[in-house]
């Protein structure tokens, strides 16, 4: 069965761009095109598509008026926002994210070249991920926020043979991408005033300007100083370190024992820049069997060989279950190899990090 998507934006230009990548996957099929919101909400109810790419500028209703608008036409659609990659447009896409889109995509600035075949290949990639989980009926409410004064018990849905190593946990890494925003907002205020001991390194799949309001929201989402990196920091516990985009983030013990972080422009790793196995491989090498990491929703399998490396020099290594993924592919590749020490929902992430960590 094609995935069918719905093609919102104001410009003929990005339209046809768009059409014609998509066109040419077979696994595809173009329901229609809209050039403003209000004709886009009249055929999402008829047409009822598996994904709509919807323009964040406007003229009328913009993009971020008209997705709730949208969700309640066709609440089987998976709406992917899309728009040029300014800082204000950045803060409306992760606000988009909290309102119930899936995913965000970056217009091309120009129409030829390596940037629009990146685009393409983007486009379809994400249109066929999520569109495929549309057609499977594989639906999630959206994960509530935990409340870290009272831990629900924790069961685990799934678990491999590889033990726990727990008492010595000196570090959190985690990996995410499709979806990861949403995730990382839920599981930060699950911990909320816990795991204080512990810096925490993010590697999620963004592009630049979108880091760098992702860190923010981070910061009020933990109560924690969340802070893009830059080259040169300190590692200090309670912090939180998120890869900025377009760079791979590592860390390195200076000639003092201090770890410090560093980016680096390395070709992309699963054609991704920054990655999560840089960022894995740097961290287990310094913190060993005292690393634990946390693969969350993502297209790919990034985070897999790293999470290997982990595993073999002892650390843990726990996966967000296929049920609450936005798409189930960094957590599938570690499941599948048989990596993990615990396969949960999103929802019991948090809790069962501080009871396994602190004992609670």
């Amino acid at each position: 069965m094609s995935v069918r998507v719905l093609l919102v934006d104001d410009s003929a230009v990005i339209r046809g761009l768009m059409s014609k990548a998509l066109s040419a996957d077979h696994a595809i099929e173009i329901s229609g095109t809209a050039s403003n919101a209000t004709m886009a909400i009249n055929m999402a109810k008829s047409m009822q598509p598996n994904v709509i790419i919807l323009d964040i500028e406007m003229p009328g209703m913009d993009g971020l008026t008209a997705l709730p608008e949208l969700l309640k036409a066709s609440p089987v659609s998976k709406i992917i926002m899309a728009s040029t990659f300014t800082k204000h447009n950045a803060n409306l896409s992760l606000k988009a994210l909290e309102l119930g889109a899936a995913d965000y995509l970056e217009k091309p600035s120009s129409r030829t070249g390596d940037e629009v075949n990146t685009f393409y290949r983007n486009l379809i990639e994400k249109v066929k991920a999520l569109g495929g989980k549309s057609i499977s009926a594989v639906t999630s409410s959206p994960a509530p926020v935990l409340s870290s004064k009272a831990l629900p018990s924790i069961h685990l849905t799934s678990t491999s043979s590889i033990p726990l190593h727990v008492s010595g946990v000196k570090a959190l890494a985690i990996a995410s991408s499709t979806g990861g925003p949403q995730a990382l907002m839920v599981l930060f205020e699950s911990i909320k005033g816990y795991l204080k001991h512990l810096p925490i390194f993010i590697t999620q799949h963004m592009p630049p300007t979108f880091t760098t309001i992702l860190a923010e929201h981070l910061s009020k989402a933990s109560a924690r100083n969340c802070m893009e990196v830059k080259g040169g920091e300190i590692v200090t516990a309670g912090n939180i370190y998120l890869a900025p985009g377009d760079f791979h983030m590592v860390v390195e013990k200076n000639a003092s024992g201090q770890v410090v972080v560093h980016t680096n422009q390395e070709p992309p790793e699963n054609f991704c820049r920054p990655a999560a196995d840089p960022m894995l491989r740097s961290l287990s090498n310094v913190y060993g069997r005292n690393l634990a990491v946390l693969v969350l929703t993502g297209m790919g399998q990034d985070g897999m060989l790293g999470a290997k490396m982990v595993v073999e020099n002892g650390g843990n290594v726990i996966a967000q279950n296929e049920e609450s993924c936005v798409v189930y592919g960094m957590p599938k590749a570690v499941v599948e190899n048989k990596l993990c020490r615990a396969v949960l929902p999103l929802t019991e992430i948090g809790c069962y990090l501080i009871q396994q960590i602190e004992g609670r």
